[in-house]
């Protein structure tokens, strides 16, 4: 079975961050397996994003989807390796986090969706590329309880400043799991 990943935009607009974590998703599950809803055709990067997944308009909440598992941190459920496989569409918030987290996937989101499951990657707060990716190795048979995580992140911006991600990161080889383009919008960022 194919299984389709549905970020569903809820920002204003669709950011450099976001359409850099959107990137990164299309290279994680392929573009043939994403979709983007909730999108505003009027928005600047559209056509952009076009290039990494299918963009609907609508949001994922009027798509009256079957089988599908919204990842939601604040779901009591942990998604586990044999029911993942039997799942046909994964649906994630595309949201910029914040620090303490706003519980905004259970407000603007699963409490909206009512045929739909919910589980979570544990209780911290992932990047959406990073939950993502989880979902996606959790879909091909590793359980959570087998990946490696590191708590937050810090970016060395310049030889005085840095930047403190409060984000929950998988690890790759030891080493964290984030986009180098993130790294670099972090580092050309003229201010804070």
């Amino acid at each position: 079975m194919k299984q389709i990943y549905i970020i569903e935009h809820l920002e204003p607009r669709i950011w450099s961050w976001c359409l850099i974590e959107y990137k990164n998703i299309g290279k994680i599950v392929g573009k043939s397996n994403l979709w983007f809803t909730n999108i505003n055709s009027r928005d600047k990067n559209v056509k952009e994003l076009r290039r990494y997944g299918k963009i609907i308009n609508k949001s994922v909440k009027n798509l009256d989807l079957q089988n599908s598992c919204v990842l939601d941190p604040e779901a009591n459920k942990e998604l586990g390796p044999k029911e993942a496989k039997g799942i046909r569409y994964f649906i994630f918030g595309g949201i910029l986090g914040d620090y303490p987290p706003k519980k905004r996937t259970k407000k603007e989101l699963t409490r909206f969706i009512k045929n739909s499951e919910q589980r979570n990657i544990g209780k911290k707060q992932f990047s959406t590329d990073n939950a993502v990716y989880v979902v996606h190795e959790i879909a091909k048979g590793i359980p959570l309880n087998k990946m490696k995580f590191q708590n937050k992140l810090t970016i060395q911006i310049n030889e005085i400043e840095s930047v403190e991600l409060p984000y929950y990161y998988p690890l790759i080889k030891e080493k964290p799991k984030i986009s180098k383009e993130i790294i670099k919008y972090l580092k050309d960022k003229k201010e804070f």
